[in-house]
């Protein structure tokens, strides 16, 4: 990958930090004498550039994946919950935190049936007679 200037490091850590390209150009390059056409138009073509992608990605991605629930943590997470309930006497609570954990491994699956023939539209019209 292509080095990054300071000014576009610094323009990758703004749009990471307000998610806004425009107001990232503006925190880098601090054009004061910049229309506001100029501005929009360069924090497009950087955006657009592979390497201030790629360098977003990179910034993005430990964060993403701090943040990342997995299945296995999740279902792990409600077999704790129920057996709490379970514990404490509260078998609603801990048959639904058991109904969540089979609904999170797709054991039930939720059905609509439609009963009777689709509603028909019907338009009136004048005649052009």
């Amino acid at each position: 990958m292509d080095k990054l200037t300071q000014k576009q490091e610094m323009f990758c850590l703004a749009y990471i930090e307000t998610g806004n390209a425009t107001e990232a150009y503006r925190q880098a390059f601090n054009p004061e004498t910049a229309s506001e056409a100029t501005i929009n138009r360069k924090a497009k073509a950087l955006m657009d550039a592979d390497k201030i992608g790629a360098r977003i990605e990179a910034l993005r991605k430990p964060v993403r994946e701090k943040a990342q629930i997995t299945l296995e943590a999740h279902l792990n997470d409600l077999k704790r919950l129920r057996d709490l309930a379970e514990g404490e006497g509260k078998y609603s609570a801990a048959v639904s935190a058991e109904v969540s954990r089979g609904k999170a491994s797709g054991l039930y699956i939720d059905r609509v049936e439609s009963i009777g023939p689709p509603p028909q539209i019907i338009i009136n019209r004048p005649n052009a007679d």
